[in-house]
């Protein structure tokens, strides 16, 4: 999967009835179904079934079983509720007949009121001043470890340039934080909202979890910590355009119990807080028998 059209065809279901999806699947470098594709696709499903113009402001996703990339995946979708301003949905993605995710939506209808956010590190270096992951691989492909550089061989629609660049060769706790800017490799043309924030929500499930190793740098890496989404929240906030570089700015406050838990904040490159993203994963240390 190379470009943004790709992207958008996986994420378009096939339409099974007027509340029933299916999916297929795509592979990032995991040997199972990514989360933020099955996430995104149940977006896909849930707006499928809005039909008063309503927006998505919230959603909140539970990973139940590890999805089989051969297998189709197929989306209920219950429609909850449709009050006065928002709309509820609950979307039920299976497998065989077997549940492996679960997703409320929440979509309200447009209206004006108060308006802040927080404001974007102004600090931090600029994507012309930083190398992509593609870069990286042509770069220093020769010495990563052989898992890093399988994960950057894999074509992807998005470009990826790190903030904070993690030397896998130097083993050194690190803080918990981590920016990295994004941009898709070609235009996303005359997308409205709800397919912007479908992409959106496909990209937010990448380096997420990853900055929850940091600060254990210097023991943890992949090859010896199983690591799996759990839980997913992403709240939406503003319209935006891919014509640029966003930023998504993260932090792990905790790990604990074999779990590690990140948010993270993504900007439009003028610093427009677009949506606030939180996840909880497993991050089991793997024991030698």
């Amino acid at each position: 999967m190379k470009t943004a059209n790709e992207l958008l065809e996986l994420l378009d279901l096939k339409s099974i009835d007027s509340v029933q999806f299916e999916g297929v699947s795509k592979t990032i470098g995991s040997p199972h179904v990514f989360g933020g594709q099955v996430l995104a696709q149940s977006v896909n499903a849930a707006y499928r079934t809005i039909t008063n113009q309503r927006v998505l402001h919230s959603l909140h996703a539970y990973f139940l079983e590890a999805g089989d990339l051969n297998l189709p995946i197929v989306y209920d979708v219950n429609e909850v509720r449709d009050g006065g301003s928002f709309s509820t949905r609950r979307v039920l993605a299976s497998q065989n007949g077997k549940a492996i995710f679960i997703l409320a939506a929440s979509f309200h209808k447009l209206e004006s009121g108060y308006d802040h956010h927080i404001q974007m590190n102004a600090d931090l270096k600029q994507p012309e001043e930083l190398l992509s992951w593609t870069e990286m691989l042509s770069r220093y492909g020769s010495v990563l470890p052989k898992i890093t550089k399988h994960f950057l061989e894999i074509e992807r629609p998005i470009e990826f340039k790190p903030v904070e660049v993690v030397n896998p060769l130097k083993q050194e706790n690190l803080p918990p934080y981590s920016n990295v800017w994004f941009k898709l490799k070609d235009p996303l043309q005359d997308s409205d909202l709800a397919t912007k924030q479908q992409v959106l929500t496909y990209i937010s499930d990448y380096n997420i979890l990853a900055a929850a190793l940091l600060p254990h740098a210097s023991k943890a890496h992949f090859g010896n910590t199983q690591m799996a989404s759990l839980d997913h929240s992403m709240w939406f906030f503003r319209d935006f355009d891919y014509d640029d570089w966003m930023l998504y700015s993260i932090e792990t406050p905790n790990a604990s119990n074999a779990r590690g838990f990140a948010k993270g904040n993504i900007f439009s490159r003028d610093g427009k807080l677009i949506a606030c993203v939180a996840q909880e994963g497993l991050m089991r240390p793997m024991v030698k028998k």
